[in-house]
């Protein structure tokens, strides 16, 4: 039997090999390419990567499903290799090098969800302190309000550290595929706002978004709160006003509880103390600050086996990290998926727009969301 020091000289050996068996590989990749360039042939072929795979998924044997893995890797940088010689993604290259770099935030209107008070109306306010905040009662209608100009820009919640992301708006960027020019983290701290002759002792029942529900569920249950979800905390908050119910009180924002001339009876209420929502900046017009950092995308997939995986490892073969992917389900198509996709780059990076390039000319329902700063 082989000692420890024996097999691993052995496996050095065969790495050696398999390097140089590699880089003929590669070299064949680009030969392709060129040819494919000259031919004006598309760089994807599925049949013949999809037999290749089942041959060497085959003559693996017992490794064949891990000889599968590694050639469609192997498969995956081949093609990037030959979407570069071949030029892939000139319209997007197009897209984002007519991109301004300075957003406008003067002087201008932008949409938020709810009424004063709101988280979205806070979010908004930070985001353009020199601008109008102008309300709309659903997050459709905020993306309705860019569309027809009403409004330059769109604020939206899209995540929260502790209830997760809002589906409905992922929707909705999916549908509209505005781009999206900006981003903020927004700390949300809840109070719990009654009327002024209440007493905490007085409360049974609390309004709310349903997501600030979600985000003090413990503390809800812990007091046995009974509760009901309204459209946004800040209209929790005027309705609380308004209905002058003793023994009910709105789960709202500071800001939302003096606006509305609510009592604050208790403070802190979400269970996770760094609690966080994630807003974005739509816009019909693209800009693409200079350090931008953050890059948003929207695609779907073929429907076979580890096509999101092989999609994946292209990130990861350029060390990109990814902050976010979302499936949606498309309308009409069943088990077919819209992804949207999160991760930190910036597209005058030659192999960040190498990738993008790619993955336009690849993949069906491709649409490049935007390049933006996170705040």
């Amino acid at each position: 039997m082989k000692n420890l020091d024996e097999i691993r000289v052995e496996i050095d050996n065969i790495d050696n090999e398999l390097i140089e068996l590699f880089k003929k590989r590669m070299d064949c990749a680009k030969a392709v390419g060129y040819y494919k360039k000259e031919k004006g042939i598309p760089v994807l072929s599925q049949n013949r990567e999809q037999e290749i795979l089942d041959n060497v998924e085959d003559k693996g044997g017992e490794y064949g499903a891990h000889a599968r893995l590694l050639y469609s890797n192997i498969m995956e940088l081949s093609r990037a290799l030959q979407h570069n010689i071949v030029g892939s993604g000139n319209e997007l290259k197009s897209v984002i090098d007519s991109a301004e770099g300075i957003l406008p935030s003067e002087n201008i209107k932008a949409a938020y969800q709810g009424i004063k008070g709101a988280n979205g109306h806070e979010a908004t306010l930070k985001l353009f302190p020199n601008g109008t905040a102008v309300n709309y009662k659903t997050f459709g209608d905020v993306f309705d309000a860019v569309d027809k100009g009403e409004v330059t820009y769109g604020v939206l919640p899209v995540e929260n550290s502790t209830a997760g992301s809002v589906s409905s708006v992922y929707d909705l960027i999916l549908k509209h595929r505005f781009y999206i020019v900006g981003a903020l983290d927004l700390p949300i701290d809840y109070c719990l706002g009654g009327l002024r002759q209440a007493e905490f002792e007085d409360i049974e029942k609390v309004w709310s978004h349903s997501q600030s529900i979600s985000q003090c569920a413990g503390y809800i249950e812990q007091h046995n709160f009974d509760s009901m979800a309204l459209e946004n905390t800040a209209v929790a908050a005027r309705d609380v006003a308004r209905e002058k119910r003793l023994n009910v009180a709105a789960i709202c924002s500071y800001q939302a509880a003096k606006e509305y001339g609510l009592k604050v009876l208790d403070s802190h209420l979400q269970d996770d103390k760094g609690n966080t929502t994630r807003f974005i900046v739509i816009s019909k017009k693209l800009y693409i600050p200079e350090n931008a950092n953050k890059i948003s995308l929207c695609f779907s997939l073929p429907h076979v086996t580890g096509s999101l995986y092989s999609l994946l490892c292209r990130f990861n073969s350029l060390g990109l990290n990814l902050t976010k992917i979302e499936s949606r389900p498309m309308k009409g198509q069943d088990f077919e998926y819209l992804f949207y996709l999160d991760f930190t780059g910036n597209v005058h990076s030659k192999n960040v727009i190498s990738l993008l390039c790619q993955l336009s000319e690849e993949n069906p329902e491709f649409s490049f969301l935007g390049n933006y700063c996170e705040m």
